[in-house]
């Protein structure tokens, strides 16, 4: 596709007897943030370690910027940039020190590095910090550094391992921001567990479970697969199942316990509205009303079931 830096095509790796991932194709658009969205196992790290040429597939191929990984990785891994779960930090040296080691690493031009560097700094927030020792920083520095080292020679490709792990919830925001700027001039592969980060940082997002890709398309397709269509409702006097199942879009009621009952609904959006004018018609005394989220193993479940089906 003419506006994707990335393609991922029929990706399967075998650890010893077992099929870590298996048929995982998907593309990267050039710009913008895709979430690759699986439980602790699922095959993320897989995944990502073979587009960064870091382990070599069993089948398949990764072609970046319309060059073959395997073909010419040399030149492949020029368009990447990762950041791994730990990142990968020299403690002891400076932010400088650090930066200008890893450019040199990736071959840069010699008169470009110092220009390149002050670049990453400066993008990643770290200017004030440039001869601070990296093992002084604080969790949130540290991976600006390692953000920094990963953007230096400017990637057409940018990998994140799950990059908000471990951080305090101001660090996890200043990092989430940091992350939408950086991909609004290049693409950036995220990986999480975390249902809620897709929804608020991806644009697209490839969901692996198990190995296998159960879903890949837009945030708003994903989100539309995961829209709520139950409520949990606590009432003082609940009336009876048949009565709720009156109400227009409810398909069909539970009781939890005597005065706690699960609503299940269609696609209706206004249902809260509609059984809060009827529990007042109804002297129904209702006390608490809210909408049910499904859990990372519940959509998951849903969305394998779908792909099963199709």
């Amino acid at each position: 596709m003419s506006d994707s830096i990335v393609s991922v095509e029929g990706l399967s790796h075998k650890y010893t007897r077992s099929w870590a991932i298996r048929d995982i194709s998907f593309d990267v658009k050039k710009t913008g943030v895709v979430g690759l969205l699986g439980v602790n196992g699922a095959g993320k790290s897989t995944i990502m370690k073979i587009m960064c040429g870091v382990l070599k597939q069993t089948e398949g191929r990764v072609v970046i910027g319309g060059i073959d990984l395997d073909e010419e990785p040399e030149e492949a891994k020029k368009e990447i940039g990762f950041l791994p779960q730990k990142p990968p930090l020299y403690e002891e040296l400076t932010i400088d020190e650090y930066l200008m080691f890893c450019a040199h690493l990736r071959k840069m031009d010699p008169s470009t590095v110092r220009r390149e560097v002050d670049e990453a700094k400066e993008r990643c927030g770290l200017m004030d910090f440039s001869d601070r020792l990296i093992k002084n920083l604080s969790g949130g520095y540290q991976q600006r550094t390692g953000i920094a080292q990963a953007i230096v020679h400017k990637p057409q490709l940018v990998v994140l391992d799950e990059p908000t792990k471990g951080l305090d919830p101001n660090q996890i925001t200043e990092v989430r921001s940091l992350v939408k700027d950086i991909a609004r001039d290049r693409a950036i592969l995220f990986s999480t567990h975390i249902l809620n980060e897709v929804q608020i940082l991806c644009d697209e997002i490839r969901m692996i479970d198990q190995g296998e890709l159960v879903f890949s398309d837009s945030k708003e397709a994903f989100n539309s697969y995961i829209a709520p269509n139950s409520l949990q409702v606590e009432m003082r006097r609940p009336p009876s199942e048949e009565e709720l199942l009156k109400i227009e879009g409810v398909t069909d009621v539970k009781f939890l316990t005597e005065r706690t009952l699960k609503i299940i609904f269609d696609e209706e959006r206004d249902i809260a509205n509609r059984i809060v004018k009827a529990s007042v018609k109804g002297g129904w005394h209702l006390q608490e009303i809210y909408t049910e989220k499904d859990s990372l193993d519940e959509v998951f479940a849903n969305l394998s079931s779908q792909t099963t089906t199709n």
